[in-house]
């Protein structure tokens, strides 16, 4: 098929060879206090999340479905933060802040799908608390082995499957020659901005999407936290309310976070999008939401301490029979 001139150039300013990703580009300091704020969160997340990975799996005490889930979250959380941080980092520091298209393409696919594919990983993980202390006696039949592995798989195969539609759809569209991304990252609301055709169609699809993977999870996660609470307040101890309710609130605190940020985001028209406001909420849900749930999830739990402990013990008591058996050869 050939192409006349026209047409080629036309083709190129649909599809530019490079974004410009804006940021805070007009405030430097205000750069360079986020630069330090999204290091220490994204090394946090690094550090937290790799501990959970380790810790369950290298001790047995942990191989239950909950820190299966848990290994899953961490998986998640790495690979989000990491198709976003490092550019981002870069770009800090750089006067020309871009990023080219083929980059682009892969940063909205990736941290789409993996951003996607948490949203119902919570909710997995929300209905695996429930069957634990509403079904006990059931809680190894419910939630056996072929289970667990096939409620993950359905977490990440249909967050792959939106990114491939969301991100299909997006970059389909024309830019007309515009390469400024008003964002620190590629996003689908800021890229449809730049598009010089009507985005209502795209922007139906985000918002049903949107109903799929946020506010049905979310109901999800409520509904199961109210059979909870109701069946912790049956508990007649007081310590173990207590524990019960702690627990509960903090994992609700981190869904509210996550869920609120991302809905604020993506359930309303592009053409009211915010900014400022926009950009800095992502933030909050790219960076310190995935650096609070090795926190809140795991790190707070003396099971977890316990096993971090017993991996640690392990590996220095082997070290004197490694040097034994070195000084005999």
């Amino acid at each position: 098929m050939k192409y006349s001139d026209a047409s080629w150039e036309q083709l190129n300013q649909s599809y530019p060879g490079e974004f410009i990703l804006l940021g805070m580009a007009d405030r430097p300091r205000l750069e360079m206090f986020l630069f330090a704020i999204i290091l220490i969160c994204y090394m946090m997340t690094l550090l937290g999340n790799t501990t959970i990975i380790v810790a369950s799996r290298l001790d047995p005490n942990l191989h239950t479905p909950m820190y299966f889930f848990l290994s899953n979250l961490s998986f998640l959380d790495l690979g989000f933060t990491t198709s976003l941080g490092p550019q981002m980092l870069v770009n800090f520091w750089r006067t020309r802040k871009t990023i080219t298209y083929m980059a682009c393409v892969v940063q909205l696919y990736i941290s789409l799908a993996l951003g996607s594919a948490e949203c119902i990983l919570l909710a997995v993980m929300a209905y695996d608390r429930y069957a634990a202390v509403c079904q006990p006696l059931r809680y190894t039949t419910i939630m056996s082995h072929s289970v667990c592995l096939t409620m993950a798989a359905v977490s990440w195969v249909s967050g792959f499957c939106t990114s491939l539609l969301q991100s299909t759809l997006t970059l389909r569209l024309p830019f007309c020659g515009h390469n400024k991304v008003d964002h620190f990252f590629c996003e689908v609301p800021a890229l449809l901005k730049l598009a010089c055709v009507d985005t209502s169609v795209n922007e139906a699809v985000l918002f049903v999407s949107s109903v799929i993977f946020l506010l049905v999870p979310l109901g999800l996660i409520m509904v199961s936290y109210g059979y909870i609470a109701a069946a912790v307040l049956r508990i007649r101890s007081v310590e173990g309310r207590r524990k019960a309710f702690g627990t509960c609130t903090s994992h609700l605190i981190v869904v509210s976070l996550f869920y609120g940020t991302i809905i604020f985001s993506y359930l309303q028209p592009p053409s009211n999008y915010s900014r400022d406001i926009g950009k800095m909420i992502s933030l909050f849900y790219t960076f310190v939401t995935t650096m609070l749930n090795p926190l809140i999830y795991t790190l707070r739990n003396k099971e977890v301490h316990r096993a971090l402990k017993r991996v640690l013990w392990r590996d220095q008591a082997k070290r004197p029979g490694d040097l034994a058996r070195q000084t005999q050869i």
